[in-house]
Formats: C-alpha cells, sequence, structure tokens
C-alpha cells in the first residue's frame, strides 16, 4: 500500500516496493506477539524482518494489530486511511508537540516574567498566556482533529461488517469458557453519559440493535492508532505492567480469583489470565456493547474471562471474594463521588490479605509547569473533565475515603514494562500512579521516591 511504501523509502531503501505481506506467527518472544513482514522488490528481492512489540518506528503501522478473530478487516482505502491517521498523530507527537516548549521559553515565558515578576508557578498560570499562542494553538487544533479522524476513519470499517461482527459475537460465545451477564436494567453512570468520552461517537455504552458490538469493535481497532502502537499488538502493555508490579509486591502470588474494572473490551484483562492461568479471571464494565465484543474478543483468543455489566462503585460479588481488584487508566473517566467509592468497593469484596491495585494516567502536579499543562491536553479538549482533578488528587487520601486504613492504602508507580519512545502529548511519563493496597495488610511504596 502507499503508505507503506513511503515508510520503506523512509528506511533507506533503494528498491520499488511492490508489496508488504504482514504474516502474523501464534508464537510468543518474550511473551509479545511475534510477526513477520515480507517485502517483495522491482527485480524479485525478497526480504524478511521479524519483530516483536518494538519494530522500528517505520514498520508501526496499523497492520500491526492482532488479527484476532473479532477485529474489523479493512478495504485498502481503509487501511490506508487509518494509516494515515496513526501516522500524523505520530508525526504531531515527535516532530511538532515538542515545539511547544520553545514557544513557551521563547514567546511566552519572558513576557509573562516581565509582567509578573517570576515565572508561571504551575500548569493554570501556564494555560492562561500558552492558550494565547499562536504555535500551540495550531498544534492543538492539529491534535484536536487527528483524534476526530482517527474515529472517522475506523467507523467505516465497522459499520460495513457490524451485522456480521454481530452474528459472529454469538458464534463465538462460549468456545473457551468464558461467560458473559448483562444488566439492562443497570443505570449508567452520568459521568459516562454527559458526554462522548474521548470523543468517541455515542461513547462506550450506547447500543443502536440488538446484539450490538459497534462501540466495542470502534474502540479496539481506534485504540490501537489512537496508542501509536505502544500498547503493543495485543494491546497488553498496562496490564502485564501491573502484572509485573504485583508479582513484585507480592512475591508469592497465587490468586485464585481476579477482578478487573472497568474492562472495557478486555485488553488489559487477558494478561492476568495468561499470568495467573489458574486463576479465575472476572471483568466488569457499564457498557454492554464493549462487553459483547471483550467477551468474543476473549473467545476468539482462546482465553476464558468471566465478563459482567456492573459498576465498581457498587457490585453483586460477595465479600471477600477476590484475591486481586484491579483496573487500567479508568478511574480518572469517574468522579469525586464516584473514585473513593470504588475503592471502597474493591475492599469489601477483597479476600484478607487480597490487593487493590488501581492504576491510572500520568500526574500532572509532579511535571513541571509547561509539561503539565501539556499533558492535560485531553482534560480540556479530549472530553476527560474529571482527569485533571483526579490526576492532581492525593490518592492515597482518596484511597481511605473508601474505608482503608492509613497503613493498608499507597500511592506508588507502576513502570512500564516497555516505555514507548513517543507519546502522546508528553515523553515526560514511563511510570503510571497507581493506588496500592493489601486488605489487612501493612503495605510499603515499591517505587523510589
Amino acid at each position: 500500500m502507499a503508505a507503506a511504501a513511503g515508510s520503506s523509502s523512509a528506511a533507506g531503501s533503494n528498491h520499488s516496493l511492490l508489496s508488504l505481506n504482514p504474516k502474523p506467527l501464534c508464537c510468543p518472544q518474550g511473551g509479545f506477539f511475534y510477526a513477520e513482514i515480507r517485502h517483495t522488490y522491482a527485480g524479485g528481492q525478497t526480504n524478511r524482518l521479524g519483530y516483536g512489540v518494538r519494530p522500528p518506528v517505520w514498520y508501526s503501522f496499523p497492520m500491526t494489530q492482532y488479527p484476532h478473530g473479532m477485529l474489523v478487516t479493512r478495504t485498502h482505502d481503509e487501511e490506508a486511511r487509518q494509516a494515515y491517521a496513526m501516522a500524523i498523530r505520530k508525526h504531531l507527537a515527535a516532530n511538532v508537540a515538542g515545539g511547544n516548549r520553545t514557544a513557551y521559553a521563547v514567546q511566552v515565558e519572558p513576557p509573562f516574567v516581565k509582567a509578573h515578576g517570576h515565572k508561571p508557578k504551575d500548569r493554570h498560570e501556564v494555560r492562561e498566556v500558552m492558550t494565547k499562542n499562536g504555535y500551540y494553538q495550531f498544534y492543538s487544533a492539529m491534535q484536536r482533529h487527528t483524534q476526530e479522524m482517527t474515529f472517522d476513519s475506523v467507523i467505516d470499517s465497522v459499520e460495513r461488517q457490524l451485522p456480521a461482527l454481530i452474528d459472529r459475537a454469538k458464534a463465538l460465545d462460549g468456545k473457551a469458557g468464558g461467560s458473559l451477564k448483562l444488566n439492562p436494567a443497570l443505570e449508567i453512570p452520568s459521568y459516562h453519559t454527559a458526554y462522548d468520552i474521548h470523543l468517541q461517537p455515542g461513547a462506550y455504552h450506547s447500543e443502536f440493535t440488538a446484539g450490538d458490538v459497534f462501540a466495542g469493535a470502534l474502540y479496539d481497532r481506534a485504540t490501537y492508532l489512537y496508542a501509536m502502537g505502544n500498547l503493543g499488538p495485543m494491546m497488553e502493555l498496562f496490564g502485564r505492567s501491573l502484572i509485573a508490579y504485583y508479582k513484585k509486591l507480592v512475591p508469592d502470588a497465587a490468586p485464585k480469583r481476579i477482578l478487573d474494572v472497568g474492562c472495557t473490551v478486555g485488553h488489559s484483562t487477558l494478561a492476568w489470565k495468561r499470568a495467573f492461568p489458574d486463576a479465575e479471571v472476572y471483568a466488569i464494565d457499564v457498557a454492554a456493547p464493549c462487553l459483547r465484543y471483550g467477551h468474543a474478543r476473549a473467545e476468539a483468543m482462546g482465553v476464558a474471562v468471566h465478563f459482567s455489566q456492573q459498576n465498581g462503585e457498587h457490585t453483586d460479588f460477595p465479600d471477600g471474594f477476590f484475591d486481586v481488584v484491579c483496573s487500567h487508566i479508568i478511574m480518572h473517566e469517574t468522579s469525586t463521588r464516584a473514585a473513593p467509592r470504588i475503592f471502597g468497593e474493591s475492599r469489601r469484596i477483597l479476600a484478607p490479605g487480597g490487593t487493590m491495585l488501581h492504576m491510572d494516567n500520568p500526574r500532572l502536579g509532579e511535571l513541571s509547569p509547561i509539561d503539565g499543562f501539556l499533558a492535560e491536553w485531553e482534560v480540556t479538549n479530549n472530553n476527560e473533565h474529571f482527569g485533571g482533578t483526579y490526576r492532581a488528587a492525593d490518592l492515597a487520601a482518596l484511597g481511605r475515603a473508601g474505608g482503608w486504613p492509613a497503613d493498608q492504602v499507597v500511592f506508588d508507580f507502576v513502570p512500564l514494562e516497555m516505555p514507548p519512545k513517543v507519546m502522546n502529548y508528553t515523553t515526560k511519563a514511563v511510570q503510571f500512579p497507581c493506588v496500592t493496597a493489601r486488605k489487612d495488610v501493612a503495605v510499603a511504596k515499591l517505587a523510589a521516591e
């Protein structure tokens, strides 16, 4: 395809690229999906490249997402459009975003110092002046446009295949031993219904037809593009990173039951089942279309997970049922009232000695004023309105507000297993904050201060 051919040229090839064929190999290399790329050039020369989760940047095209049985297929034009959407995101992140710091240092900070006698002391003061800067305005407009473009590039693929995807989800039910339980009477919390989170059209919970999986299918593909491939072909980076942290926190861990709160389509959930194959793994979310899709995806990938439609603030699980209750980058999508309730509910359903792990997006206050401002772009531009509050909150205090004793809950950091070289909005975050707690066990931070 044209985008791939251009990428080959960027890599220094002197040949004319005729084809670029991804060949998925279902064998893990260090636990990551492994793939083989074959290039065929004019003249008959064929080169082969094998890679795991970290191919050269010019190979990180959308086709590297693991082709599980529920993933939407793409026509040539759809593939090219999606490749462009991800490529422009990478360009903004790698080549444009950094210019904001130069604009700030040269055009914004000096006049501020002259007017006020001091540099901006926090991201809020930076926002007052930086949002008036032409370079930042251009960058922000482009960033917003690429977010909308990402979903637009995937919607056609999903709409075209929706009836087939619904039928496929029904056919996959029970293939791997997992389960799905929906609750049509569940009240969807207002922090989900008030706006389209991440600008995903219809958000995650909207249903338009019987057995709808639209929101899940859209989220799965669009999130791969949004993350620029950084989460890996199976989208498990956050899950794998939190598991590695958990194993250090509890070296002899052998959990019997694990719950993933706010699982969406189960990207991180499946990593827990692979890490602890003898455990029963459960996953809850309020969005039925995502749960239907996530259940079918797990079944297609041969992973048994028990999905159910529930609100993490109050579940139907019995007291002391789980050994691990966790979440992956979901708490900032809740609310000031909901967060302590989720922490309290996690405590109720944990067995004595059980572990709570709620990992979320990078902090804001610990960054420099300009980096904190850039890192919170999603808060004001991408419908993550609670994100600014949560990412600056005293997370241990929120845990205590949920009923955790002070010696059993800490605010810690989880290092990413394979930190990306280029991230959306900021490259300063390779550790993600986590509310860590152990029921009836004193807990200490693992990360260095």
